[in-house]
């Protein structure tokens, strides 16, 4: 009797066995294929010759709607079977708050249904990266899923470049930007897409190298910096080489008020030189005497009209995403008929204020800004401070920099986004659990 009983508690141990290892194949695959679909999209390697303005990357098409949808239901499924308590204590005051702003933002929308319907994919998008950081057991297998992750994206692009560079790399024949021809895109639909993802990859083989694998680090850098320096990405070059050289100093400086000060005031004085400049002769002056484009490529006539719209709706903005390309840009004046053709105000911050008011762009620095940084301080004070919670610092704070040259902020499932919200969510979780080697 006792040998029937020991051959069924060897059955059962042999099947739970096998059911955490499928559970473990289903984690790391969920993970790796979410991860690629965030930054590839589900219409990779898309065709320019054809598009008319406002086309590429707008993340409309129902099919992106439904997977994002399904993704969330089955992240947030494994992430509450793998750690209920890690997005529990994503219910906080600062998160909430936000989110029920958003909500009054859509309700008083000059457009409530692109803003529903924009919100809804952003709120998928949110619970993807929320919980796929909570799949991981340990260190060790998060590391080796991002490796596998930007393996992958770099032999996707790279391909490209070699079997389809038409559909990979600019043309001259390109109705809407020709001089950029010659420049690098890969699986992106824009070359400064292709550029900030390429850094972030190039944080994240950093981050391998680090952690322990030599040859599969060095390949994801030097590969990551070929392609960066082939989109010709020089905002994303810049701001990567800054990144990298502040945070080289957060090993000296201890305390939160300075960190603050060495991090944040790059972020400041991007937003006050170019922004700023036009609002204020004196600031004009001193970014006309900088050693590049006093108008940023013809930004600053975007910013001026941005600024201008938006002080008819300080208070509410004019709803959740649905400025640009809205029936709120109407009765244009001669010269500036472009507005209308507009996808973003090429600022983070500009255009959360445009949909959503001053007070939902002080909640989004504090959720994005404030809390991100204070974040990582208690990592470190609590001990989390290795190559993982440097990795996640650095992407969050090539996104802030990012942001003042560019429009991703709530951007539905737009690559940069995605990974903004992961190193967010990271940074989160890294202040309030020890993580495991």
């Amino acid at each position: 009797m006792s040998e029937l009983v020991d051959a069924s508690e060897i059955r059962s141990l042999a099947a739970g066995i096998e059911r955490q290892q499928v559970m473990d194949i289903v984690r790391g695959a969920t993970f790796i294929g979410t991860l690629l679909l965030g930054w590839i999209s589900l219409h990779p390697f898309v065709s320019l010759g054809d598009l008319q303005i406002g086309d590429v990357g707008t993340g409309n098409e129902l099919a992106t709607y439904a997977v994002f949808g399904a993704l969330s239901v089955l992240t947030v499924a494994l992430a509450l079977r793998n750690d209920a308590r890690g997005l529990a204590t994503l219910l906080s005051p600062a998160f909430v708050l936000f989110g029920a702003w958003l909500m009054v933002t859509v309700v008083l929308s000059l457009d409530p249904t692109t803003s529903i319907k924009r919100l809804s994919l952003t709120i998928c998008v949110v619970a993807v990266t929320a919980a796929l950081m909570l799949l991981p057991k340990s260190q060790q297998e998060l590391m080796h899923w991002f490796t596998i992750a930007a393996l992958a994206l770099l032999a996707i692009c790279y391909l490209g470049i070699l079997l389809a560079p038409d559909l990979s790399i600019h043309l001259a024949t390109d109705p809407q930007e020709p001089g950029l021809a010659g420049n690098w895109r890969g699986a992106f639909g824009h070359k400064n897409q292709a550029a900030s993802i390429m850094v972030v990859v190039l944080f994240l083989g950093v981050y391998v190298l680090r952690s322990g694998l030599w040859l599969s680090g060095a390949a994801i850098i030097a590969l990551a910096s070929l392609f960066l320096l082939y989109s010709a990405g020089k905002s994303s070059l810049t701001l990567c080489f800054v990144v990298l050289l502040l945070t080289s100093t957060i090993h000296f400086i201890r305390a939160l008020w300075l960190r603050a000060i060495v991090l944040l005031t790059p972020l400041v004085l991007l937003n006050l030189l170019s922004i700023g400049a036009v609002m204020s002769e004196g600031l004009a002056g001193i970014s006309r005497l900088l050693p590049f484009d006093s108008t940023f490529t013809g930004r600053t006539d975007i910013w001026a009209f941005a600024l201008q719209s938006l002080h008819a709706r300080l208070l509410t903005g004019y709803g959740f995403a649905s400025f640009w390309g809205s029936s709120a840009i109407q009765n244009l004046p001669e010269g500036k008929e472009w507005a209308g053709f507009a996808a973003h105000s090429h600022n983070g911050y500009l255009d959360t204020a445009l949909g959503t008011g001053l007070p939902g762009l002080a909640l989004l620095i504090l959720v994005l800004v404030i809390l991100p940084l204070r974040n990582f301080q208690r990592a470190d004070e609590g001990g989390n401070n290795g190559p993982l919670a440097m990795m996640l610092l650095r992407i969050w704070l090539f996104g802030l920099y990012l942001s003042a040259m560019e429009s991703f902020f709530l951007d539905r499932s737009e690559p940069s986004w995605f990974t903004f919200l992961l190193a967010v969510f990271g940074l989160h979780y890294l202040a309030r659990f020890r993580a495991k080697a």
